[in-house]
């Protein structure tokens, strides 16, 4: 199962190194997903990220980073909902209702759905499924390999993703949240919760 991570929604000092550090441990896909989508801090960002890497990066807004910095695509969503004019290359999208990813699934080269689980970034931002509905769901083709999980998964229940039949999964919170840009000058704990996470998703 695939294991995406998504970007704190703020930039920090050194988050550059500890996106290296992810890809350097094995993160396949990375969504760069800032609330604040001021273009300069985004190419700073880049600009520090190692070429190799930059190709497994999907960009949420600022669309012209793909072809500028070689991405690996762009993500549409209700901020950024209007593809460019003469783009190729992979998009994916978010959904938030079985009838929306059955909808978009055929255009996108995979779709989010959430929330999965009550959020951990996003206080009162509670699951939207119930077990039997998303079972029901993959038995009738609906959630399959092209459908990542998002929204709450950590640890304690990415297996349970995986068991449910979604491609993959995408965190955010499950991971962050064990690192703080303001106190931490180690992330070594990020580090290791990442190796836990991807050590279920394989």
């Amino acid at each position: 199962m695939k294991l995406i991570v998504i970007t704190r929604p703020t930039y920090f000092v050194e988050e550059d190194k500890i996106l290296t550090a992810l890809f350097e441990e094995g993160l396949e896909i990375l969504h760069l997903r800032k609330t604040d989508s001021t273009p300069v801090y985004a190419e700073r960002l880049l600009t520090l990220i190692p070429e190799k890497y930059r190709k497994r990066i999907v960009v949420h807004g600022n669309f012209y980073l793909k072809e500028e910095y070689k991405l690996r695509g762009i993500h549409i969503n209700s901020h950024n909902s209007v593809i460019p004019d003469n783009y190729s290359g992979p998009i994916t999208t978010s959904c938030h209702s079985l009838e929306e990813v059955k909808q978009k699934k055929p255009q996108f080269e995979y779709v989010f759905l959430s929330p999965i689980f009550d959020s951990i970034s996003k206080e009162g931002y509670d699951s939207a499924f119930t077990p039997e509905e998303i079972r029901a769901a993959a038995k009738n083709g609906i959630i399959d390999k092209r459908v990542i999980a998002l929204g709450g998964i950590d640890e304690s229940n990415i297996l349970q993703v995986k068991d449910f039949g979604f491609g993959g999964c995408a965190v955010l919170g499950g991971l962050w949240n064990k690192f703080c840009p303001e106190h931490d000058y180690n992330y070594s704990d990020l580090i290791e919760q990442f190796r836990k996470l991807k050590k279920l998703a394989d």
